[in-house]
């Protein structure tokens, strides 16, 4: 196992258990953490939550996705730290600490994956799993200058790993460089069965670009030309997505009433201490009302196919990953809030349409890193890797 610097805090502090892989595989000689949401044989699953830590029993068995790694050669490296129930996207747990940002470390790493973001970004380890229901491998992505992919709903499995809001949930990784990450995909992803062609249309929405200042989007070009250099000519679509507030709030009433029905009964049960932002977060979903639950699914139904149709099989959709750069450590919760719901807007297309998207370390704004996604059609997640192995080269 890795050394593990103190100051990258990635790591949960458990005993360590031996975790046997297999002695030849396609990921040989590559190490990996695994977000406290999997189980990992031997060790508890903490779900970043001091009462379900106290609840969970050693595991006896590996989630798919580690087992999956496990067979294919990877070494096992430790459980990162997430974010408090993975109910939040500022990379901060007030029971566990707070993991480092390798690439700007006076920053927030961005969560809820924000242990493996650290353990990567820090090189403790290669790659790393975490989940995404509402942008917790793209916004540490975007953070760390990493890679990170949130992929097709159900793609890749989530056997073996605690829920927070299933409809929504997904298992993604992050690495530092393309070659690693397309290793890991070969075995998480397989081949398309309907893979992106060789002429692709690249699109983007205005809509979308709109949430990001003129400083952002100017840092963002030279990617964007690189892209549409190796790519195509972009074709900007207006008005396709229409609200963005209402998308903004269908996406939370989802989230909100699948994360109460998730850990509710615990946290009526125990009432544990919640962290700040966790707390009320979880308070407003208990609120969330049938009306407004049906309600967002049906318009979740309409964007779906309003978007798959723009997409059809060949378009790509590029994307800025978040409103911007991370945010400081020392902003108040109030701030980071704020940069929260700002970020759910661009991030929540994806989640709400079922779509892969990967996000890339391709610019930099005030000396942090800063991503550029790519999102394709439903079910294209390999060809969409292979594109962005051919956008970074």
């Amino acid at each position: 196992m890795p050394s593990r610097p103190v100051h990258a805090q990635a790591f949960m502090p458990y005993p360590e258990v031996a975790v046997p892989h297999a002695a030849q595989g396609s990921l040989s000689g590559l190490s990996f953490g695994v977000k406290d949401l999997f189980d990992v044989a031997g060790y508890p699953t903490s779900g970043g939550q001091p009462f379900l830590l106290a609840l969970s029993g050693i595991k006896q068995r590996h989630a798919k996705a580690v087992q999956q790694l496990l067979d294919n050669g990877a070494k096992f490296a430790g459980k990162t730290i997430t974010d408090e129930l993975a109910f939040s996207m500022n990379g901060q747990n007030a029971h566990f600490g707070n993991p480092i940002n390798g690439a700007a470390p006076d920053r927030i790493t961005g969560g809820s994956s924000s242990g493996s973001a650290a353990a990567v970004s820090n090189g403790l380890c290669d790659f790393a799993l975490g989940t995404d229901t509402g942008g917790s491998v793209r916004a540490p992505a975007n953070h760390c200058g990493l890679i990170g992919l949130r992929p097709t709903h159900g793609r890749v499995s989530l056997e073996g790993a605690l829920d927070l809001a299933p409809s929504l949930d997904t298992c993604g990784w992050f690495t530092r460089d393309m070659p690693t990450f397309e290793r890991v995909a070969d075995v998480l992803l397989a081949q398309d069965e309907s893979p992106l062609p060789s002429a692709l249309r690249l699109l983007t929405l205005d809509e979308l670009w709109g949430l990001v200042s003129d400083d952002v989007a100017k840092a963002l070009t030279p990617a964007c030309l690189a892209v549409q250099e190796k790519v195509a000519t972009p074709n900007h679509v207006k008005g396709l997505l229409g609200d963005l507030d209402a998308m903004y709030w269908n996406f939370r009433f989802i989230q909100g009433r699948e994360a109460w029905v998730t850990d509710g009964p615990m946290i009526d049960k125990y009432n544990p201490p919640l962290g700040p932002g966790v707390k009320e977060r979880f308070a407003w979903s208990k609120a969330v009302t049938d009306a407004q639950f049906e309600q967002a699914l049906a318009f979740r139904a309409m964007l779906r196919r309003r978007v798959a149709d723009l997409l059809g099989s060949d378009g790509v959709l590029m994307l800025p990953t978040m409103p911007d750069c991370a945010p400081l450590i020392a902003q108040d919760e109030a701030s980071l809030e704020d940069y929260r719901n700002r970020a759910i807007r661009l991030l929540c297309l994806a989640g709400l349409g079922g779509f892969p998207q990967i996000s890339l370390p391709m610019a930099r704004r005030q000396g942090a890193p800063l991503g550029l996604s790519l999102m394709g059609p439903a079910g294209s997640d390999r060809s969409l890797v292979r594109l962005a192995a051919r956008v970074m080269a």
